[in-house]
């Protein structure tokens, strides 16, 4: 799971970013403190860090000047100034793109999926390939819509159902409890007990009957559930 820094001082639009990037499956860290952000994204080891320019009491274009200094991990502006010069002195601090508020949800994962692959080193692109999109034989999950689709066929999902398969499919061939799938879920904030979560794999396993992909998830009695 990729791990996203988020540098963003307005707490309505910070729970925002959590909760949807979440959902897609990043796992997302924020400033504590008082501390030194650059220093806490040294310590945090981030995949990529999403930042706003207008921060109180600095500014992010300095925040990125100093973070450049000794760390190559990639920055994304996500800010509401939308003038050319803004957005050209945000990439000569040393940022690798430059997303404009309000922005489009699935256009924002495409971008950081797109900077994740471009910028990791040789041999890891098809993880960053993987943060929007997850496939399993001719199956795909796709992270930007809350979809399945087998070849010509697609089937919507809820959150909980998209998160259920985003633990099976990123590990396909392996056996994952039903503890696991519940720790996820509750890590995620959706709240549902044993019983639920029964219901949920039905769901899943009856939208995947109806794309005519079959029988993929299987139960495996007594450990818990494989595709």
């Amino acid at each position: 799971m990729y791990r996203i820094f988020l540098v963003e001082d307005n707490e309505e639009q910070r729970r925002e970013l959590i909760r949807f990037l979440e959902q897609a499956l990043y796992e997302t860290v924020t400033p504590e403190g008082d501390r030194d952000i650059p220093d806490q994204i040294r310590t945090a080891h981030p995949d990529l860090v999403l930042m706003d320019i207008c921060l109180p009491g600095t500014s992010g274009l300095e925040l990125c000047r100093k973070i450049r200094q000794d760390q190559q991990v990639p920055v994304i502006f996500l800010t509401g100034r939308a003038s050319s010069m803004d957005e050209l002195n945000g990439m000569l601090s040393g940022a690798d793109d430059y997303i404009v508020k309000p922005y489009c949800a699935p256009v924002l994962l495409a971008r950081i999926a797109a900077v994740l692959k471009r910028c990791a080193p040789s041999g890891e692109h098809a993880g960053a390939e993987h943060s929007a999109f997850r496939t399993c034989g001719e199956v795909t999950l796709d992270l930007l819509d809350g979809t399945l689709s087998f070849r010509e066929n697609k089937t919507e999902l809820t959150r909980t159902e998209q998160k259920i398969c985003g633990r099976l499919f990123e590990n396909a061939g392996r056996i994952v409890s039903r503890e696991e799938l519940l720790d996820e879920l509750w890590d995620s904030q959706i709240f549902i007990d044993d019983n639920t979560l029964s219901v949920n794999i039905a769901r899943i396993r009856k939208k995947l009957l109806e794309i005519g992909a079959g029988e993929m998830i299987r139960t495996r009695r007594g450990q818990g559930y494989q595709i």
